[in-house]
Parts: C-alpha cells; structure tokens; sequence
C-alpha cells in the first residue's frame, strides 16, 4: 500500500492543502477537490481509484450503492461526531471504517451565533430591506422587535441551550421541547418547558437544534406549521431532512407562516432551480452554521491525525 491515494473532498475554501503538513504522508498521493457531487454515478466515477477519503462535515453522500461501488475504498475519515452521510451497516459489512472526529478545536459556537444572526435578519426582514435599499425603495417592509415575543427551541442541548440564552438576553420568552427535555433543566436555563403542539402555537420564532436522527427525520410537517401563527418565523440551522421541505414550501408559499430562515437543506448544495430560491419571504445561507476558519480549519487537522494514525497502522512505510 506504498501507493495509497487520498482524496480531500468538498474543500469549499480551498483551505485544505494548507491546514496541515501533508508530506509526512511520504509516498503517498492527495487530490483536493472543491465541489460536492450528488450524483451517486459521477461520486463513484471520481472516487473509484482511492484508499481513503477525507470528508468535510457530511457534504458528499455515501449510501449503500455508492460504496458498492468503490471497491479500493479503505477509510472514510469524517468530522464531528456522527457521520449521518454514511451507510454505516453497509460501509461496515465491506470492511470499510469510518473515523469521527471531536467536533472542532473552536469554542463550539459558531451555530448558535449564525442562529442569532438568521432571528435578527428574517425577523427585521434585512436581506430585503437591502436589496430595497439598492433599488432606489425606503423602508418597505413592516417589522417587529424581538422583546416580549416568545422564542420557541425545539431540542436543548449544548446548540439549543445556548440559543435560549440569547433569547433572554433579547428580552424574549423562551419555551422550549426536547426529547431529554425536562422541566427542572428547562427552568435552570430560564425556559418554559412546554409540549410539542405549545411549541408551534406558541413561537413567534422557532428554532430547531435537535440532530438528524431516524427518530428526527421528517419532524416538522404541515400539521406542525398548521398549528404556528401566520406572523411567525421557522429557524433551521441543524439539518435540512428535520424538516418537510415540501410542506415548508407550501407553507412559505401560503402565507401560513410568516417567513423562514435557513442553513440546511435536504440536498446540499441547493439545485439552481430549487423553488425555495424563488421566494421572498425566507432567508438562505449556504450551510455556514460551522464554517468559520478556525472550525474548518479544527475539522481538517483532527482528521488528519485520523488519516495519520490510520495510514501508520496498515501502510506503516507511507509515513515519513
């Protein structure tokens, strides 16, 4: 394995070649790449030639037929915790392993920052406002500030914790519903634990900080925005799939809710014809919640030491 191939993918910023000191992987060949593919055929035909794949978040996606299809693959090296882009049963049936990472080397609150930044700007409608602003139009669009509305968190773990802090210090009332969710630890943050159906009747933002998970998949649906204030505003900076994109269209599209901002979407990054870039009432980033320099750049030298620590275990003469 003197010849392994390494593949960096989904390097958006470029930043990757640079993070760390790849030479002392001696023999070794790297490939960065700067796109994410979502075409199972086009992963399959970039990737066939490598040993180990170096993957940023949970960009590109592994399922069963593509990893099927990668019969040199040895390791998959991921960032964070869970690795939700990967058919954990199938890559372990081919012998394939796939490595976490700590989070990042930050202070772990770049998401809840970006949150507080999408509340302020769909509720004060700033995105419009500018591009307004630019076209010649003064003040066109009706707001309200955020003291003395209710925040709704659906999940309060470290994210959601955080994010109710804000909302107190916002002067806001902060109610809250998580699976682990209970109303001692609720009330020691300084939130109303409520139920499910409170959480939508009740928010005039609501925002959701629970992870993807098979229980969490397809959560939010029409019932749910059903149930909301036509004035109120959906938040989502976890995962696109946590969500009924389709159902939050219509929703959006109807005016059954006042408008959304999100980070995540079922399918990153967002088709050109997608109809959620066709609406003025939601607001959209690219899935910055963890893309800051010093995140990325804890992501790129953790996995690293995995890909390292990996390549010293089955190719101990790669190392230099």
């Amino acid at each position: 394995m003197t010849g392994i191939r390494v593949a960096v993918l989904d390097d958006y910023w470029r930043m990757a070649e640079d993070a760390v000191d790849w030479s002392v992987l001696d023999g070794a060949t790297v490939d960065f790449f700067y796109d994410t593919l979502i075409e199972p055929a086009a992963i399959i035909d970039r990737l066939k030639p490598y040993e180990v794949l170096m993957t940023t978040r949970e960009r590109t996606r592994f399922p069963a037929g593509v990893l099927d299809g990668l019969p040199n693959l040895k390791l998959i090296a991921g960032t964070g915790g869970r690795q939700a882009n990967v058919d954990m049963a199938k890559a372990e049936e081919l012998g394939i392993e796939v490595m976490n990472t700590t989070a990042s080397r930050g202070r772990g609150n770049s998401t809840a920052e970006l949150t507080w930044a999408l509340v302020l700007g769909v509720s004060r409608h700033i995105a419009w406002e500018d591009r307004q602003l630019r076209a010649g139009v003064w003040q066109s669009r009706r707001a309200e500030g955020l003291g003395g509305k209710t925040l709704g968190i659906l999940g309060m773990g470290n994210l959601g914790t955080r994010v109710a802090g804000y909302g107190n210090h916002f002067d806001m009332d902060v109610i809250a519903w998580g699976p682990t969710l209970d109303a001692e630890r609720a009330e020691a943050n300084g939130v109303k634990y409520v139920s499910w159906d409170e959480l939508f009747s009740d928010s005039d933002i609501l925002s959701i900080h629970v992870p993807l998970t098979d229980l969490s998949r397809g959560w939010v649906t029409a019932r749910e925005f059903e149930l909301m204030k036509r004035s109120a505003f959906l938040v989502n900076t976890s995962r696109g799939p946590i969500v009924d994109e389709s159902a939050l269209v219509s929703a959006l599209e109807s005016g059954q809710i006042a408008g959304a901002a999100l980070d995540v979407y079922d399918v990153e990054p967002v088709a050109a014809d997608h109809p959620l870039l066709g609406l003025e009432n939601v607001l959209l980033a690219p899935h910055l919640g963890y893309s800051t320099v010093s995140t990325i750049q804890g992501f790129m030298e953790a996995s690293f030491e995995n890909v390292r620590a990996w390549v010293g275990r089955f190719a101990p003469g790669v190392i230099g």
